[in-house]
């Protein structure tokens, strides 16, 4: 059963809607254009949980003014590792009955019928709820096919009536139907001019078994099976699940990976806004896409990168990946600039919660500390950071909560305390509780920058020292030997 407070089981969100009117209802409302007559309809959306599977979001669409009406159900989850293939064997009416969930990118496939439904739109139903949708939608048509594809209507009117017979109905010519038998509801019409037809008997009843397959590359969709959820289907001797690894095309068509059919000169392309064709008044709207392979699961992955102007400052280059396969991401921050002769260290006051707005840049080679809690990252820590200083000291709590954990028998207990004592503080200075403090930025490469909201004019609680790097950082740095003058004349080492 599924703890997360937004997604309850279906039957429990049906309780609270309507036993708890003061409450508020499970589901949201958001206005919505309707395809049919171009006017607003409303979309409710209802976060649900569905027993022996996983989260879902039922979509129901209905406008008012035409009578337009649509649902769907999409997974809340991630696309799963590996594709997955239901069979279920019908062999009786009962198991017309079994609860099915169909994904936007699952194909239905009844053999015995030669009957595949494909990928369309994702569906909360029964086996039978899906059989009486694909006979509703194949009689809709059928008048005008009788007069203007005779050998079509044949051909799908041998596939309705098996429908029919899988149902328990049979078609009614409207000839043979009395007034009675409409006023007394024996019948009903299947679509706004589909035929007519009427229940059969249990006793009259010929149900042919037959078997259902759903094969889903993206492994979000099911199929109710009985028995235990301990068992996970092993029990029901009609109910089978196999999954499989997506072949190429599969994930192309999931977007998870490149199409290879696209020429290699657009593999890296390039989007955004272009300042000379008038869709920007601004510089470096440009993003620039390469594809490349995750590191962390080795699946195709694009990594964007944009060329960003800091104000006062200079050119800098935003890279970002995210991988749609395993959901590793990264950014990552660079100079766009040629590096700097000096070194710089930028000395913030924090007087008070305005402060911790202020966008800092954080290169890869700035050390970071703050006296007042005893905090000091060597340069390297965190990488390259392009956010606020709240964010950064947030990134800060985050990295040192989740990997320098002072617990376990291992832990000495006064460090342990130490170190609980040391993220109060820092969980203070994000939340301002502990201003005024000092913030110091020390980047040997001119790199890192704070920003100040009265630029051009000086700011009194930022403080900016340019320095000249010592030996021992220029070695660090791999300056000492990097020369980019002259360098075709250098001296060969002489012969042994």
């Amino acid at each position: 059963m599924s703890n997360d407070p937004y997604f309850k089981p279906i039957g429990d969100q049906v309780n609270v809607a309507t036993s708890q009117e003061d409450e508020p209802r499970p589901f949201e409302e958001v206005e919505s254009l309707c395809m049919e007559c171009g006017k607003q309809g409303v979309t409710r959306l209802l976060p649900t949980y569905i027993p022996y599977f996983r989260e879902v979001i039922v979509m129901s669409f209905m406008c008012p003014h035409c009578g337009n009406r649509n649902s769907e159900v999409q997974s809340a989850g991630e696309i799963q590792p590996k594709g997955c293939i239901y069979s279920i064997h019908v062999t009786n009416k009962k198991d017309l009955n079994r609860q099915l969930i169909k994904s936007e990118f699952c194909t239905l496939i009844v053999p015995e019928l030669q009957l595949q439904i494909p990928a369309k739109r994702g569906q909360i139903t029964t086996i039978e709820g899906v059989l009486t949708d694909t006979l509703r939608d194949l009689e809709m048509d059928q008048p005008v096919r009788k007069h203007m594809q005779p050998e079509v209507y044949e051909k799908i009117e041998a596939l309705c009536n098996r429908l029919r017979e899988v149902l328990g109905e049979r078609a009614v010519d409207a000839a043979e139907a009395s007034d009675d038998e409409v006023s007394q509801g024996q019948m009903r019409s299947l679509g706004p001019v589909g035929g007519q037809t009427e229940s059969v008997d249990d006793e009259e009843r010929k149900f042919t078994p037959f078997k259902v397959v759903l094969d889903d590359p993206s492994g979000n969709s099911f199929v109710e099976y009985t028995g235990s959820i301990e068992s996970s289907g092993a029990a029901d001797v009609k109910w089978s699940k196999r999954d499989y690894p997506r072949t190429k095309e599969q994930n192309i068509s999931l977007g998870l990976v490149a199409d290879p059919t696209v020429a290699p000169e657009t593999q890296a392309e390039t989007t955004g806004f272009n300042k000379d064709e008038g869709e920007t008044e601004f510089e470096n709207e440009e993003i620039y896409s390469f594809h490349g392979s995750c590191s962390s699961c080795n699946a195709p992955v694009a990594t964007n990168m944009k060329k960003v102007n800091i104000p006062y400052f200079k050119d800098i280059l935003i890279m970002s990946t995210n991988c749609a396969n395993c959901g590793y991401r990264d950014n990552e921050i660079k100079s766009g600039a040629a590096i700097s002769d000096k070194g710089r260290k930028l000395t913030l006051q924090v007087l008070d919660r305005e402060d911790l707005s202020r966008d800092i840049l954080k290169s890869e080679s700035a050390g970071l500390s703050i006296p007042e809690i005893d905090l000091n990252l060597a340069p390297g820590t965190l990488g390259g950071r392009f956010t606020t200083l709240e964010g950064l000291l947030q990134n800060v709590y985050d990295e040192l909560y989740e990997k320098v954990l002072m617990r376990g028998d291992s832990a000495n207990k006064q460090d342990a305390e130490n170190f609980e004592g040391f993220l109060g503080k820092l969980k203070r200075a994000i939340s301002a509780e502990a201003c005024p403090y000092t913030v110091i930025l020390d980047d040997p490469l001119s790199e890192s920058y704070i920003q100040n909201p009265y630029a051009p004019d000086p700011d009194e609680q930022l403080t900016v020292e340019v320095y000249e790097r010592t030996w021992d950082q220029n070695e660090m740095l791999g300056l000492n030997d990097m020369k980019t003058e002259n360098y075709e004349a250098m001296e060969q080492d002489p012969p042994k």
